[in-house]
């Protein structure tokens, strides 16, 4: 049986790992304003730098909002690594 009750809150840490630091760092500098300007009526996300690492914090009130916070984390990172690699 599946239970009716609602989610109160889904929470996720995403870690996307890069070739390199430098290539990390374009990517971050890149995405970072999407981060901050972001609508958050329902979720929230924070993005921070550690190395080869980009770790992004997703914090949202349902299943639904946070799939879009997903959605839109990969799609501003994919996004950013092809016109990197458009421009190597």
């Amino acid at each position: 049986m599946i239970d009716e009750t609602p989610l109160e809150s889904v929470k996720s840490n995403i870690s996307v790992e890069f070739e390199s630091p430098a290539q990390a760092k374009i990517i971050y500098d890149a995405i970072i304003l999407e981060f901050k300007t972001a609508p958050d009526f329902r979720s929230s996300m924070t993005i921070e730098l550690d190395g080869c690492e980009i770790l992004i914090n997703i914090d949202a009130e349902d299943s639904t909002s946070f799939r879009a916070s997903v959605n839109s984390a990969i799609k501003w990172i994919k996004l950013a690594l092809e016109i990197n690699n458009l421009t190597n």
